[in-house]
């Protein structure tokens, strides 16, 4: 009797222990928001990803785009089941050894089989359920009442998180588009300035970019609050985060560096382009701290020689581009090169982290690594991007 009695307790305790838990990370996940605050949520997200991974690389390239699209459906689906059912297994453990005696069947005898208490559990958490299943003293009334109203409210908040996240998907996404249609559809940072500086006249393009920057902001904060966003993806590259950082690096950098320092000072130098970088360094720090399996990665000091020639036939191409808009560029191109290999040394590395981790090839993403001297060049370079169909 007295290593019954043990049992039972050891058993409750164990579901007292799930329950809280479970309870702990809705908390987490639902109210509290932050990111990487999670007790279970972001290991099912990086666990169901992974999943995902693997299941794609039998799809090859093109059919991989298609499963990956799929996951952060499947990772809010795999959440709720998650809850629901550690829930139901914690409310079981602990009415399991009270059937047939605090609890009762009211129609009749009471099985006292673990799966009667799974059942009775079920439904004294759910809304819409009729259980038969009586209890028949004060404190597991009192903890019937409880289990109603964890359900109703578990209920009620994953619905409201279920619109929350699909909202900040929408305006994360909306966000991404705005900066590939300002780009003439290029995902090309230079184009980008061009558009806003029609004949190197920035007074409206301000803003347009500060609606980037503030759209920047806006994203770095809903992965804040959601992370799950992370993993959805999507088949069009202007829609990845990957993509919406490096825009926006490429742009603050070209900006710094290219444009005349006495046409264009007040750009240069305004805190809308500011804004932009700082919203980038931000949210791109924090999705690696938390995504990366090393963290945010340290940046090289030096290029090596291939990348410095990539870099700066990038940054001749730009200011190619801006002669042919009417933007004024700086005098000295070759100090104008040196500052943007002085500042992409010190954001690139974050950008070809981040990418592979959502499984973007970097030729998918960035601009710089093709030649988009010529209209020509930008057509090729925009249907080598983009045609996944």
């Amino acid at each position: 009797m007295e290593g019954n009695e043990t049992l039972r307790w050891l058993q409750q305790g164990l579901g007292a222990i799930i329950l809280m838990l479970v309870l702990l990370d809705v908390f987490l996940t639902v109210l509290y928001a932050r990111i990487g605050s999670s007790v279970f949520s972001n290991r099912i997200a990086k666990l169901v990803w992974g999943l995902f991974r693997l299941i794609s690389k039998l799809f090859g390239q093109r059919g991989s785009q298609g499963v990956l699209t799929f996951c952060g459906p499947a990772i809010l689906i795999t959440l709720l089941g998650f809850w629901s059912l550690s829930l139901t297994l914690g409310v079981a453990l602990i009415i399991h050894p009270a059937l047939g005696s605090a609890i009762n069947n009211s129609n009749g005898d009471t099985p006292t089989d673990f799966i009667t208490a799974l059942y009775a559990a079920g439904n004294s958490i759910s809304i819409v359920g009729a259980d038969d299943h009586t209890p028949q003293t004060n404190p597991y009334r009192l903890f019937y009442i409880f289990t109603s109203l964890v359900g109703m409210s578990v209920t009620s908040l994953t619905l409201t998180y279920l619109m929350q996240v699909y909202n900040a998907l929408q305006r994360r996404n909306a966000n991404g588009l705005k900066s590939y249609l300002l780009g003439d559809e290029t995902g090309d940072a230079a184009e980008l300035i061009c558009g806003l500086g029609p004949e190197g006249k920035f007074d409206n393009g301000l803003d347009s970019l500060a609606e980037i920057a503030t759209g920047l902001s806006q994203t770095k904060e809903a992965h804040h609050f959601y992370p799950v966003l992370f993993f959805f993806r999507f088949r069009e590259p202007y829609y990845s985060v990957s993509k919406s950082l490096l825009t926006a690096f490429d742009t603050a950098s070209l900006i710094k560096s290219a444009l005349d320092d006495k046409e264009y000072s007040t750009v240069k130098e305004s805190a809308v382009v500011a804004q932009l970088w700082r919203a980038a360094i931000l949210q791109v720090t924090s999705l690696e701290n938390t995504f990366l399996p090393g963290g945010a990665p340290e940046g090289k000091k030096e290029p090596d020689a291939q990348t410095y020639d990539r870099w700066r036939r990038r940054y001749k191409a730009a200011l190619k581009r801006f002669k042919e808009a009417g933007i004024k560029t700086i005098a000295d191109e070759q100090e104008g090169a040196e500052r943007y290999v002085a500042l992409r040394s010190r954001w690139e590395h974050h950008i070809t982290a981040l990418a592979p981790v959502m499984a973007y090839r970097m030729e998918e993403i960035d601009p710089a690594g093709f030649n988009p001297e010529s209209a020509e060049d930008r057509q090729e370079f925009r249907k080598r991007v983009y045609a996944f169909d």
